[in-house]
């Protein structure tokens, strides 16, 4: 923006000059210009999404301004009168731009500058269609800033029709006071419809260029949260953590809707509000400007603003006082409503082993618990909101009143026509619903607050997750030109960094599977989740085969919802094996009774018993063929002669694989060509060691 700040400082110096020698120019408009200029130019710290906002707003202080010159001119022509601003609206831009440079270093502002700021500097490829325009292909950030830019400008140019059809609305009744039926159906055929259609027209398409944008930044934000969320081993990660990391599901599908739905919609609102604010002001205090303070001779210039201006402000600190704990409690809804909605899917999932334990009536009761809250929390929003709506209801419905008492006594003085009393109690009560913006939205402002911080606090576990083991130490994993993986000085800790297992020098040789055994929480499955990469804390080297494959099948493997072929082919796509290659894998891993299913679309989670979701893991290891398949008891629910089964399998199938195993069964051994047992070299300390002679013939 250097060359527009350049260009308003130019033409603030150049008008700053011409009235510094005459009186051709008011100084307040070069004043504003270099205020516009230096708002623009101090302007790179805050939000990317305000800065737009503030060159739309410098663009209309320019158009403002060249309109007032043109009039002072003579320039105009005479369908422009009444249309022409005054002096004030070039000028309550430049302070309108000024309020959005400091509002735009206010911490909360710069929090949900985080949010809002990645999508307008994205540089990936979109598409965007739009009736009865030919389809436009850009980088997302040309499209969404050339959305907003439109939704923006027609927005403004709203309010400008609102306040030409002010002046029609004057006119109008003047003539119904007149008797003057010609000019009364001049007025309403040509100025009136004219204006209209315009607006309706201009409405019409802002909804869908607004609509177009908010799914454009939703998809975008989607996309985004979810590559960071699922990224490497951060879903298991922030499981492990637990905090500022519930509901993701919710997070991303719905917080990320409200977020963007209802930051376009505050943002119109404000824009709308506060140029609705400049503009009929500068109505209301043309209109009262030698009014007297009612039953005093004392003449207040402009009156009626400052009536609505205290009016509305007494009203606004009410409202904030009374709905301030909806904030909290929104949060807490929202929180709430997703741990409950969570629990019954968890239900769903699990309901054959809760009815194998005879759980129903604990799962009632936790079910009761958290819908216990969820009705607590809603019986304390709705006595807030009783507050609220008493006040906000009681100020509405005065509102339709008040603009016209405070106008009465000044026509019936005389003072004003019918025509003015009507237009000053539409400019006051525009007046008055734009100071008091903050009122009728304030539900929706404590609804907003809610969703970012629950979009900051999925971030910052997201930021969290990735730098796990920035405390207690990170466990380095690279890749070496030998064929075995080494373990060297590893140490894997617990979250809170206390030490679990000690591999000072472990080396597991291709071609000889090994067996790791011993007790349950002796760090078995996270030593395995550290050569896997996803367990971050500890200290050491992992040190794998340069361009080998490492497939981990844990005790309870992942079943996609879908067709039977795409949950054997994961994490491939389903169309990468052929139905031969499925069928035969399937056969081989005793599911042969499903290989005329691949194509049925179930919960195969739910339909499939854990053995044979076991199986069904051995099948995709069979399809993978990995170099080093590490099997954390993943034939554990398997009885015994099928297990024998499947690692014959295994062993015939897949040849060039060197098998890792976790497991307890004495059977086991028999499969593997060495035994590593889990020993406590300290309290609460393990190390995997190869046994004695004579403990390993046991």
């Amino acid at each position: 923006m250097f060359s527009a700040w350049i260009g308003f400082a130019a033409a603030g110096a150049v008008l700053l000059v011409l009235s510094l020698l005459g009186d051709v120019v008011p100084i307040l408009l070069p004043a504003a210009t270099l205020a516009i200029a230096a708002s623009i130019r101090f302007s790179h710290g805050i939000a990317i999404y305000l800065r737009i906002v503030l060159g739309l707003i410098a663009g209309a202080h320019a158009l403002l301004g060249g309109l007032y010159l043109a009039e002072l001119q003579g320039l105009l022509p005479e369908v422009m009168t009444n249309f022409t601003p005054p002096l004030a609206m070039p000028v309550a831009a430049a302070v309108f731009a000024a309020a959005m440079l400091a509002v735009g270093r206010i911490p909360v502002i710069r929090t949900i500058a985080t949010l809002t700021d990645p999508f307008f500097v994205s540089r990936e490829p979109g598409v965007v269609h739009v009736w009865p325009f030919p389809e436009f292909r850009a980088q997302e950030r040309v499209i969404g800033i050339g959305l907003l830019v439109v939704v923006v400008t027609m927005q403004f140019a709203l309010v400008a029709i609102a306040v030409r059809l002010s002046y029609w609305n004057r006119d109008w009744f003047n003539a119904i006071q007149d008797r003057n039926s010609d000019e009364f159906w001049r007025l309403l055929l040509t100025v009136w419809v004219f204006w209209v259609v315009i607006a309706v027209t201009m409405a019409i398409y802002q909804y869908a260029l607004r609509a177009t944008l908010d799914i454009h930044w939703r998809a975008w934000m989607t996309r985004f949260y979810t590559r960071r969320w699922i990224d490497g081993s951060v879903p298991y990660r922030m499981q492990v953590f637990g905090e500022g990391s519930d509901n993701p599901d919710q997070r991303v599908q719905e917080d990320i809707d409200k977020f963007t739905s209802n930051t376009i919609m505050l943002t119109l609102g404000v824009l709308s509000q506060v140029s609705t604010l400049v503009s009929f002001s500068v109505i209301l205090w043309t209109i009262s400007s030698d009014f007297t303070f009612p039953g005093t001779e004392v003449v207040v210039p402009g009156l009626l603003f400052w009536i609505a201006l205290v009016y509305a402000v007494i009203a606004t600190y009410f409202t904030h006082m009374i709905g301030r704990p909806l904030i909290r409690l929104n949060f807490l809804q929202e929180r709430f409503e997703a741990d409950f909605r969570f629990s019954l899917a968890r239900l769903r999932e699990y309901g054959e082993q809760v009815a194998l334990l005879r759980g129903q009536d604990a799962e009632r009761e936790r079910l009761r618990g958290q819908f216990t809250r969820i009705v607590e929390n809603f019986f304390q929003r709705v006595s807030v909101n009783k507050r609220l709506i008493a006040f906000t209801s009681f100020y509405d419905y005065s509102n339709s009143v008040v603009p016209y008492v405070i106008a009465a006594p000044f026509y019936f003085a005389g003072k004003i026509q019918l025509g003015v009393m009507t237009q000053t109690a539409g400019a006051f009560a525009r007046v008055e619903t734009a100071l008091s913006f903050f009122v009728n939205a304030y539900q929706a402002l404590a609804s907003y607050k809610a969703v970012v911080d629950r979009l900051t606090s999925f971030d910052e576990a997201i930021v969290r997750a990735r730098d796990a083991g920035r405390d207690t130490g990170e466990i380095a994993r690279i890749e070496h030109g030998d064929e075995s993986i080494r373990l060297e000085n590893l140490t894997v800790r617990l979250p809170d960094g206390a030490p679990i297992v000690a591999a000072s020098s472990l080396v597991f040789e291709p071609g000889v599977s090994t067996l790791l055994a011993g007790p349950s929480g002796t760090g078995k499955s996270t030593l395995f989740r550290a050569i896997s990469g996803i367990w971050p804390f500890g200290s050491g080297v992992v040190k794998l085969p340069a361009g080998r494959n490492v497939m981990l099948l844990p005790q309870r493997p992942y079943i996609p919802v879908g067709t039977l072929r795409g949950a054997v082919s994961y994490p491939s796509r389903q169309d990468i094996y052929s139905d031969e290659a499925l069928v035969s894998a399937l056969v081989a891993a005793k599911l042969g009774h499903l290989a005329g299913m691949l194509d049925e679309d179930r919960v195969w989670a739910q339909t499939l018993s854990l053995g044979e979701q076991q199986r069904l893991a051995i099948a995709r290891a069979l399809l993978e063929k990995p170099d080093w398949l590490l099997v954390d008891e993943a034939t554990a629910a398997m009885d015994e002669p099928t297990e024998a089964e499947i690692y014959q399998v295994m062993r015939e199938k897949l040849p060039d694989t060197t098998l890792i195993s976790i497991g307890h069964r004495s059977t086991l051994a028999a499969f593997h060509d060495r035994r590593v047992v889990m020993v406590e070299s300290a309290p609460g300390l393990y190390e995997p060691r190869m046994p004695e002679p004579a403990a390993a013939a046991q």
